[in-house]
């Protein structure tokens, strides 16, 4: 098994990162940047002749085509290991073809069932033979595979799911009976990974033969938005499934479910860039062309905020997605691929980086959003009609926030695993605590200040937003004790204070990293991004450590922390007119989304 010399999950907060060590998209290597040029060849050879019938007619048959176009052009290969059939790429490659396919609008929903939670659960948990049967075939498109585990009466408590699996009594089947919903590619998928209760309480993988006796596919489902996407329901009754398609041990379905959303959290923050970038891409122009007052709409302050506003957001989320594809690669890189337990091991370390990809997945799918409301603001009432782009990004981009774990339940989590590292001895983290509160309990420091080097306050900053991080949560965990858990407010304030400390971190080490190797003048846009974003959000943490600090002590102790929280949060304003201009222009030149 792996050595330790590589981060671990959640230890950004602890220790502090040199700019080397963070991969960023500016160390893409042409093989990766060949894959993305790959999935804008695909975009437009297959998907935009039928995008018309995809998002507007909802053909959503459509899909059962072009995933075999895909498998064709090996875009459904890539978490498929060489000896199936596949390409075995690493997570960084797996992310750029998850951020390029957004440009397929709904195909791109198709394309993760079918890559991703439909392929993985067998890479990782499946037995030898089970491989060779299905990977080979899913990897080129001859069989096409879905994911099913939202029922009609448990979505984000999956283990409350009511689908049960009886053993036959000669031993060869199970029988399975109960219904799943929101399938996505259930119209034409040929097996389904799902789970069932054996004996109706051990919860347990299988792969299930969708042209089984008693297995019935419901109607599409009438959705909001990404109406290219086939999403119907699976009824099983009596459905007999072979033994021998038990998928991982009984009992331990939740392994597998809950490491396959992990999986699908990264991709979607992969993905959600890619929406965003393209509306971004979708605006812009419109706002050189369009004039208003005799003047073009990018010309007007409040549009040249919003276009430097969103610009900046995808890139702290970029900077986060790649960042952490590179943790989980590197973490990955230590295991040995001849080992037989490999792949099982791999996923182990995706678990290790659970809490990143919980925050990738918050922080990228709400930028998106932030991308779609304000660049659908700028073309005004174009924007909200069909024949403009952003109507359809506009609703598509809403089911984001629900995938893969609702932003609630993934922002339940960011904390939770930090506190349950702790317990268990993984994270030094309620010592940090402890050293920062005594902080905050004593007198400021008031050293001198030296000569300032480049992006020092943003770094600062930076510093600062992580104790308070420790400062809140270790002091609602000493407050609250096992009842933290239902302190959902305290929470959340909690989860999105550490959410801004690590995509302003990725951001910043991005830019210092740029900086050293191309010199300071390279990161100027990228300079002025950081520091508008991280000014921004330190008044956000201030505000979400006084919530957390009033919810949770009183009197003169709140008093106190509240002193050594303002000393903390506090920082000189910038100013935002001037940095929003700057950045503005340079978006505005690029036509879209630009770091320089």
């Amino acid at each position: 098994m792996a050595d330790k010399s590589y981060p671990t999950g959640g230890e950004f907060l602890l220790t502090e990162a040199s700019p080397q060590s963070v991969f960023t998209p500016e160390d893409f290597s042409e093989n990766q940047r060949m894959f993305a040029t790959t999935v804008q060849d695909f975009v437009e050879r297959f998907i935009m002749p039928v995008h018309e019938e995809l998002e507007y007619e909802g053909k959503t048959e459509l899909g059962k085509g072009l995933l075999k176009e895909a498998g064709q052009m090996g875009l459904l290969m890539a978490d498929i290991p060489e000896a199936y059939g596949g390409m075995g790429s690493d997570k960084a490659t797996v992310m750029i073809i998850s951020e390029y396919i957004a440009a397929a609008g709904s195909f791109a929903v198709t394309h993760g069932a079918q890559s991703g939670i439909g392929t993985l659960p067998i890479v990782y948990f499946g037995t030898e033979e089970q491989k060779q049967r299905f990977l080979p075939k899913f990897a080129t498109g001859e069989m096409l595979t879905c994911y099913a585990l939202t029922e009609p009466g448990s979505g984000s408590d999956a283990l409350a799911a009511a689908t049960t699996a009886v053993l036959t009594d000669d031993g060869k089947h199970y029988v399975l009976n109960g219904s799943k919903q929101y399938i996505t590619n259930a119209g034409y998928a040929e097996v389904v990974i799902l789970f069932a209760k054996i004996d109706g309480d051990k919860f347990t993988g299988f792969i299930v033969d969708l042209g089984s006796d008693g297995v019935t596919i419901g109607l599409e489902e009438k959705k909001m938005g990404i109406k290219g996407s086939s999403t119907r329901s699976i009824t099983l009754e009596d459905v007999k499934v072979p033994v021998e398609n038990q998928l991982g041990e009984i009992g331990k379905g939740h392994h597998i479910a809950f490491n396959i959303l992990n999986v699908g959290r990264f991709k979607l923050g992969a993905s959600t860039v890619g929406g965003g970038k393209l509306a971004l891409q979708a605006a812009v122009p419109y706002t050189k062309e369009r004039h208003q007052f005799g003047k073009p709409l990018c010309s007007f302050g409040l549009i040249r905020r919003k276009i430097a506003d969103v610009n900046t957001a995808l890139f702290l989320a970029e900077s986060m997605v790649y960042r952490t594809a590179g943790l989980l690669d590197v973490a990955i890189e230590t295991l040995d691929k001849s080992d037989p337990g490999y792949d099982r091991a791999s996923i182990s370390q995706v678990e290790e980086f659970s809490i990143e990809c919980s925050m990738i997945k918050v922080f990228a799918t709400e930028v998106c959003a932030l991308a779609a409301e304000e660049c659908l603001q700028m073309l005004g009432g174009y924007g909200y009609c069909q024949e403009y782009p952003l109507e359809r990004l506009y609703r598509d981009e809403r089911i984001n926030r629900i995938f893969e774990g609702t932003n609630e339940i993934n922002r339940m989590l960011v904390p939770g695993m930090i506190m349950k590292k702790a317990l268990k001895g993984e994270l030094p983290f309620l010592q940090a605590a402890q050293t920062v509160a005594e902080e905050l309990m004593g007198l400021p420091s008031f050293a001198e200040p030296g000569e300032p080097e480049y992006l020092e306050t943003e770094s600062k900053l930076v510093a600062n937003m992580k104790k308070v991080v420790l400062a809140t949560l270790g002091l609602a965990a000493q407050k609250f004790g096992k009842g933290l858990k239902d302190q959902q407010e305290v929470l959340s304030d909690v989860a999105d204070i550490i959410i801004e400390a690590y995509a302003c971190e990725s951001a910043l080490l991005r830019t210092l990293k740029k900086a050293d190797k191309d010199g300071e003048e390279s990161t100027r846009l990228m300079a002025d991004m950081t520091t508008l974003y991280i000014h921004d959000a330190m008044d956000r943490v201030g505000g979400w450590g006084r919530n957390i600090m009033a919810a949770t002590v009183e009197g003169d102790e709140l008093r106190t922390m509240l002193a050594g929280l303002r000393r903390l949060t506090k920082h000189d304003p910038v100013n935002r007119t001037h940095l929003h201009d700057l950045i503005a222009e340079k978006v505005i030149d690029a036509d879209g989304y630009t770091v320089g």
